[in-house]
């Protein structure tokens, strides 16, 4: 709610508001990895949109975790899936390829005490499982990335009252959910952590940034456009209003609050103050993703490693990057994060929607005089 129960500002009413059935127009981004049940909550209960990114979870973990966060909150909240789950090649990589890119990372298994894991096996996610468990479990939001759903998801969202999210990298792709009559498009700038949700080029060549995308995105669609990538405080939020938006997804700033699933390490690399910066990398996982380059970054984009497709490579590197996070090394880590990261200055999620509310009012009501 407002402060002392007090109306929420004019500039909050915007058609994103209103479809999504939220008071701020504040969508936390879903973090996938790294959500909890928690920290959707606690944003919805605030007055935004909370977000949990289920696109690892088994269709029966979904329907536990919606449980679990309809436990804590009776505002609205969304589930974020992939819709693409593999990438082309990737249950053909041979075995040989396989064991060199093993036998490549040796000096991280020595030097973190581990035993070289076995081979990752190709083993996606399935799709329709995790969607069946949504429909059962009937989220108000299903958002996405990586693509349009097939026509009879998104009747069958309508017919459930379930609103549809999508995310675009180009305006091609924003032109494409909007044909498919999507409700609400992600129009996400290049500035964004974690991985690029592009489909109809590759994402290498996608890379637009927010303050062309936007508007570009406002003009050609007729859904209300939710901006994203690199918006951690007001002025972000403010800047893309102007550009059309009608509301902001915030990932970065709310994963460094301390009710996200990010550990101690990479909340403290996301405030520290010593120069850290990011970059677009596809070695982590296999699809491009924007982290902090730490030691781990640079070695490998300079070692003798063939990238394999997703999720191929994201299971090689399980190993060590889940030890390096054990033993607090976050040298050796995956450090998503967008390119802000010297914005962020909350630690309580709840906090970070206030202060977004009340400078976005003030900067607005400045600007307006």
């Amino acid at each position: 709610m407002s402060a002392a129960n007090e109306p929420a500002p004019r500039w909050t009413f915007t058609r994103a508001t209103a479809l999504l059935g939220i008071e701020y127009p504040i969508i936390q981004g879903a973090l996938g990895g790294i959500s909890t049940q928690l920290l959707a909550a606690v944003v919805s209960n605030a007055g935004g949109l909370g977000s949990y990114g289920a696109h690892g979870q088994s269709g029966a973990a979904i329907k536990d975790i919606v449980s679990e966060i309809k436990a804590l909150t009776k505002k609205p909240f969304a589930i974020n899936l992939w819709l693409s789950m593999a990438d082309d090649g990737a249950e053909s990589v041979s075995r040989k390829t396989i064991k060199e890119n093993v036998a490549a990372l040796s000096r991280y298994y020595v030097e973190l005490g581990v035993d070289p894991p076995p081979p990752p096996e190709f083993k996606p996610q399935n799709f329709d499982e995790q969607i069946r468990a949504v429909f059962e479990s009937k989220p108000a939001v299903f958002s996405f990335i990586l693509g349009v759903p097939p026509r009879e998801i998104l009747d069958e969202c309508k017919h459930l009252g379930i609103v549809t999210m999508g995310t675009a990298t180009t305006p091609e792709e924003a032109m494409a959910l909007d044909a498919a009559k999507v409700d609400l498009i992600v129009a996400s700038g290049f500035e964004a952590g974690g991985h690029r949700g592009s489909f109809i080029r590759s994402s290498e060549r996608s890379l637009t940034g927010g303050i062309s995308l936007i508007p570009q995105v406002v003009d050609a669609v007729r859904a209300p456009v939710i901006a994203a990538g690199g918006i951690a405080d007001a002025r972000g939020m403010v800047a893309a209003f102007a550009l059309g938006a009608e509301a902001v997804q915030i990932g970065t700033a709310f994963l460094a609050c301390d009710e996200s699933g990010a550990s101690a390490q990479h909340r403290a690399a996301l405030f520290g103050r010593n120069g850290a910066y990011t970059d677009l990398t596809k070695t982590f996982t296999g699809r491009l993703a924007r982290g902090i380059r730490n030691r781990l970054m640079d070695e490998l984009e300079t070692a003798n490693l063939t990238v394999l497709p997703y999720p191929l490579q994201r299971s090689l590197m399980k190993t060590v990057v889940a030890e390096a996070q054990e033993q607090g090394q976050a040298e050796l880590m995956q450090l998503w994060a967008g390119q802000s990261i010297s914005l962020l200055r909350h630690h309580s999620a709840s906090a970070l929607v206030a202060s977004l509310v009340a400078d976005a009012t003030s900067l607005l009501n400045r600007m307006a005089r």
